[in-house]
């Protein structure tokens, strides 16, 4: 059993890091500020091979499959989080283009969003409906070749600067609730949708978040995805695979936190002593350290075993739950141990602590987690 990273990958890793400090830490603090979304790092990172990075060769992407993503996305994330999601899911809902579209879908989808000349959106969550993925309201009625779409979406990341999306759509109400939906890619531009950026957000404020309402969007048929019916459990797949580049920003903001802290308490004094000196201190960076460690092993473990055709998915739904309580915990240790100082902009760890919170909501809430995993240990005997 060998746990080292090949060569590749430790080039791909100090590569993703270099790239994050010298174009994303100097804008990070007023992209924070302002909530300003630039694409032009996104188009930087494309060229540096950091977008879309699971997509394969031959539609476009650097081939690096959902391990190589998972850790640039860790990497990116140690700098800032917001900046970071607009980089890694700037093809957010491609996967299930990939996954279940025709070839000519995945030629013509894929390859720009690796180059970083245009972005997806995935259209899922709705205002009364979130992790309950079954709950769902927009209809998309056939007329003719065409689908037909009515409804609301809330939420969206990316649902302002996108240029398409992947939109989950009920096509046969008369059907069993998960055999009701449909996946469609809808041009971003089509008449009808109307498009409003979400602000006041409490992190990942670099980012871009919003509410799409559909009234009477005719796209054609052709942009199905896959089957029609199928929209459910293309979803659920699609949500197995985008845990782990979420677990993958847990890990990198985690181990920010305690990289801030161990430099902080190694040069802080307080009663004659660093505080680093302290027990209690040690202890605190003990518990983020150990936590870091175990959740690396699940998300690598969780991202190779997808790259290697054997998906855990259990695994991908610990490395989620675990990861936004790590990301938590650590943020909360890291203000603690920088006192006052944490809690002003003068020091990140309150951006952190302001950003952490977001993984433990979404891409599947922590108790939407505990159900998945739950479930699937009672089915294993």
């Amino acid at each position: 059993m060998n746990f080292e990273l090949t060569e590749e990958m430790k080039m791909l890793k100090e590569m993703a890091y270099r790239f994050a400090v010298s174009e994303i830490k100097p804008v990070s603090q007023e992209c924070d500020e302002h909530e300003k979304y630039l694409p032009e790092i996104r188009q930087k990172a494309a060229q540096n091979g950091l977008v879309g990075a699971w997509i394969p060769e031959e539609y476009g992407g650097p081939g690096a499959g959902i391990l190589g993503n998972a850790i640039i996305t860790e990497e990116i994330s140690k700098i800032d989080m917001g900046i970071s999601l607009n980089i890694v899911a700037s093809g957010f809902g491609c996967e299930s283009i990939l996954n279940f579209g025709t070839y000519e879908q995945k030629k013509t989808y894929l390859p720009p969003i690796c180059a970083g000349e245009k972005v997806c959106a995935g259209a899922y969550t709705e205002p009364n409906a979130g992790t309950d993925v079954a709950g769902y309201k927009t209809r998309a009625v056939k007329d003719g070749r065409d689908y037909i779409i009515n409804g609301n979406k809330m939420f969206i990341t990316n649902g302002t600067v996108c240029d398409f999306m992947v939109a989950q759509c009920i096509t046969h109400p008369e059907e069993k609730k998960h055999n009701s939906f449909s996946l469609i890619i809808v041009p971003a531009d089509a008449k009808g949708i109307t498009r409003n950026k979400i602000h006041g957000k409490m992190g990942i404020r670099a980012s871009d978040t919003a509410e799409i309402a559909f009234e009477d969007v005719r796209v054609p048929q052709t942009n199905l995805v896959g089957k029609e019916g199928q929209g459910f459990r293309q979803l659920m797949h699609f949500f197995d695979i985008t845990r782990v580049m979420v677990s993958g920003q847990a890990l990198g903001i985690s181990e920010a936190c305690l990289d801030a802290s161990i430099k902080y308490v190694k040069e802080r004094t307080a009663f004659g002593a660093p505080l680093g000196a302290y027990q209690m201190t040690q202890m605190k960076l003990t518990e983020m350290a150990i936590r870091i460690e175990a959740l690396r092993g699940l998300v690598y473990k969780a991202a190779w075993l997808i790259d290697q055709d054997r998906p855990d998915y259990t695994l991908a739904a610990m490395a989620k739950f675990y990861g936004g309580q790590t990301a938590v915990f650590c943020a909360n240790y890291a203000v603690e141990l920088h006192g006052g100082y944490g809690y002003i902009e003068e020091y990140p760890v309150q951006k952190w602590y302001r950003d952490a919170k977001i993984l433990e909501l979404y891409e599947g809430t922590k108790e939407a987690e505990i159900m998945t995993i739950g479930r699937a240990l009672q089915a294993r005997s």
